[in-house]
């Protein structure tokens, strides 16, 4: 018996296919543009920005061809810097040069070459190069698409990628944006700006950065949401739109979970029974929340101390407001603490973790800030109690390199009193973690 259901077009599990890549209008047309010309592109989001689909957006031909491109002269390599393990310079130009071996079979010669190359253990740059050269003569580039460059940046204690591998590394990638400007062009992903995840190796020369566009993935606008959740329009009401964005913020990996959570809902029969609003939330919550879980805590791990103390108390200021008929809690002075530490929270921000909006009303305290996710500030008040259950004294450390004794003092007594009255805390969340109702 055939079905006349429709396959669910969310994928929040992998890359959004081409054909369904929505927005990033100007990102692609930047990139495509430095494409043209062998340019190179950084382009940099945190976790769940859509980076890895932006590359396959860019790795499709058909985007190559509509911005002026002419496919057939790009070898188009797309890999993930992860996928080599452990990482090393020499790992990850054999990655490269084998990649490229399977995207020339119109070029036979040519994929002999690189294998004698991988058999005789020449997997380096000059290798690279020597190819490059090739496909030149051949009016052909290498567009090479790298994700998680992080990887490369990142030293690890087994000493089998060192500091001076990495200098290394990062002078080879120079050297080629450098010198092979009619036949590459490189475009890798990170969760941060490259300058911001190495240091300047040496300042007296021009930074290996240089020679990369940075292009930063945004939360979507309301206009590229609205776009991305057409599949839902005949179930999707005012009020389920508004607990969309509360509960997603215009983060594409949620808003790729919910809608995909959504569609199977409205869309199998067997759900018929949950027909009522709290079933309906109680469904929803429960799908929701177990699969963001995994995103909310790379996000976390993603973030260094300060700014997950700063995540602690933004939801410790939320939460002393919401319960403030419950009981009285002094959290003064937490404002200028957001002040004294605004580039923290302006890479939050950009991460796509938090929100601010101007406190018009006063001057004194100019900005508030609030989790982009409803979901996120539950994840990071359960954090919370964590905390204060196994040890607080270590978290009073990075506490006390922002705040007084004083405020230290209130705010583990805040932290204390959350964590004896969480069914409290839940009953005061609920609201905000549902999509439908008040």
């Amino acid at each position: 018996m055939s079905s006349n259901r429709l396959p669910n077009p969310f994928t929040p599990t992998k890359p959004v296919p081409p054909k369904r890549f929505i927005a990033r209008i100007y990102e692609i047309s930047a990139a495509c543009s430095l494409i043209d010309s062998r340019g190179h592109v950084a382009i940099w989001g945190g976790p769940g920005m859509g980076k890895r689909s932006l590359l396959e957006k860019l790795a499709d031909p058909q985007t190559l061809q509509e911005y002026g491109i002419n496919p057939s002269q790009a070898v188009i390599v797309l890999l993930s810097c992860e996928s080599i393990t452990p990482f090393t310079p020499d790992g990850f130009w054999r990655e490269v040069l084998n990649e490229t071996q399977n995207h020339l079979d119109s070029e036979p010669q040519l994929q002999n070459e690189i294998q004698t190359m991988l058999e005789n253990g020449q997997t380096n740059r000059h290798s690279l190069r020597q190819i490059l050269k090739k496909l030149n003569q051949q009016d052909k580039f290498l567009l090479l698409l790298v994700d998680d460059f992080d990887t490369a940046l990142n030293l690890r204690e087994d000493e089998k990628y060192t500091k001076a591998d990495m200098i290394n590394f990062l002078s080879e990638c120079r050297s080629l944006a450098v010198h092979d400007t009619r036949n590459l062009s490189m475009i890798v992903t990170s969760r941060k700006r490259l300058y911001e995840l190495v240091p300047d190796v040496n300042p007296a020369a021009s930074p290996w950065y240089n020679h990369y566009l940075f292009l930063h993935l945004k939360l979507f606008s309301e206009q590229e949401v609205d776009e991305l959740l057409k599949p839902l329009t005949p179930h999707l009401t005012p009020e389920l739109r508004a607990g969309i964005s509360r509960i997603t913020g215009g983060h594409p990996a949620l808003l790729q979970l919910a809608g995909f959570h959504l569609y199977n809902f409205f869309n199998n029969s067997g759900n018929s029974k949950t027909s009522s609003v709290d079933e309906f939330n109680q469904f929803f919550f429960k799908e929701f929340e177990s699969n963001t879980r995994n995103i909310f805590e790379i996000i976390w791990s993603n973030c260094n101390e300060v700014e997950q103390t700063l995540l602690m108390l933004i939801a410790l200021s939320i939460s002393s407001g919401r319960l403030h008929k419950r009981k009285n809690f002094d959290l003064s002075g937490i404002d200028l603490i957001f002040t004294q530490h605004e580039r923290e929270l302006s890479n939050l921000e950009e991460q796509g973790i938090i929100i601010h909006k101007t406190n018009i009303e006063n001057k004194r305290s100019p900005n508030i800030y609030t989790f982009t996710s409803t979901i996120m500030e539950r994840f990071v008040i359960q954090e919370i109690w964590n905390t204060e259950n196994t040890n607080i004294q270590n978290r009073q450390r990075v506490f006390l390199r922002l705040m007084s004794h004083e405020q230290v003092n209130k705010v583990t007594e805040l932290v204390q009193w959350l964590g004896k009255h969480q069914k409290d805390i839940f009953s005061v969340l609920e609201t905000s973690v549902k999509l439908l109702g008040n």
